[in-house]
């Protein structure tokens, strides 16, 4: 019986805390959204990314608030924001910091080591394809391992550490596509597009007014660490296991369907981490306990869609990678 009882207060302790933080979370989208207008979608994605722990690309043109949005989630949820501009000349000591040789009053030589932007809570990582490929190998150790190594000694990374990376879809003279590798460290690729005719209205009259909205804080650092780990705790039931299984399995060449012929590879079992990790992550932003398959269905593109690669022959046909995630989704019923 003791055993029974402790099962159902631990039961109804990860349910009130479930109750607060969905609260927490409520609000932050409800501020977020006071300043940003006509993406509520990438909103809710970019919140999912950082409750579920992990960080995503955001792919969009120019002027769609992108860089707007990072600042505003740094604000609302209580971290502190930095910003690096990549440009083709950007050296890896400018993101991860260098050490420096120091003399002492004394006379005595020492080297000092200069923590570079990377070490805050939320780094945005703006047109990161314009770096070079040593400069964007800089980030992977920090994104997988939450530490990076300089002169030999490690660093540790501020807790929580999440990379926002954007990056324009239309100009690729002079950019460096990112590696497969780093990819795959993206929790999930977010698209911006443009907003809509109401919602440009609204921009209009909101931001070139006399006084412009400004994001306030709805959360603290403890509030959204406490929302991850509680993400961690939610159950998920077998039939969401089994659809995250299915649709991560059939993304991948040399899997029975007719839209594997057109995959040259396809997503490994870090997609379905990540998978698991986001669906957690929209049931609590919606107020509830435990995640549906209609959370995988939501999700499955921004968390595959940058996982694959399709085959020439799909390419010459007009394939594309959303068209056939979109095919695999609907098999699942």
């Amino acid at each position: 019986m003791a055993a029974a009882g402790e099962t159902f207060d631990l039961d109804q302790m990860i349910v009130r805390n479930a109750e607060t933080a969905a609260g927490h979370v409520k609000a932050a989208k409800t501020a977020i959204s006071g300043v940003i207008f006509g993406q509520d979608a990438v909103v809710e994605r970019a919140l999912i990314t950082i409750l579920a722990g992990g960080h995503a690309l955001l792919v969009g043109v120019p002027g769609l608030a992108k860089t707007k949005l990072v600042e505003t989630l740094g604000t609302v949820l209580g971290l502190d924001a930095r910003r690096v501009q990549f440009t083709p000349d950007l050296m890896p000591s400018d993101i991860l910091g260098a050490e420096v040789l120091e003399e002492t009053p004394g006379g005595q030589r020492a080297f000092r080591f200069i923590r570079g932007p990377i070490f805050a809570q939320l780094l945005m990582a703006d047109e990161i394809n314009r770096a070079s490929p040593r400069t964007q190998s800089a980030l992977l150790q920090a994104m997988q391992e939450y530490h990076v190594t300089v002169a030999g000694e490690r660093h540790d990374l501020p807790k929580p550490f999440h990379v926002l990376a954007t990056q324009n879809p239309l100009e690729q003279e002079g950019t460096y596509p990112l590696p497969e590798a780093q990819l795959d460290r993206f929790l999930m690729q977010i698209d911006v597009d443009y907003p809509d005719r109401e919602a440009e209205r609204r921009i209009l009259f909101e931001t070139t007014g006399a006084e412009e909205t400004k994001p306030r804080a709805a959360m603290s650092v403890e509030d959204l660490v406490s929302a991850q780990h509680l993400v961690r705790r939610l159950p998920v039931g077998e039939s969401v296991v089994e659809a995250i299984l299915t649709l991560v399995r059939s993304a991948r060449p040399g899997s029975e369907g007719a839209e594997q012929r057109f995959i040259a590879w396809g997503p490994g079992p870090r997609a379905s981490q990540a998978l698991m990790l986001a669906v957690r992550a929209r049931a609590l932003l919606d107020g509830r306990f435990a995640p549906s398959v209609d959370d995988v269905v939501a999700l499955a593109e921004p968390v595959l869609k940058h996982r694959m690669a399709l085959t020439f022959a799909a390419r010459a046909e007009g394939e594309s990678v959303p068209h056939i995630i979109r095919r695999l989704v609907e098999r699942l019923g």
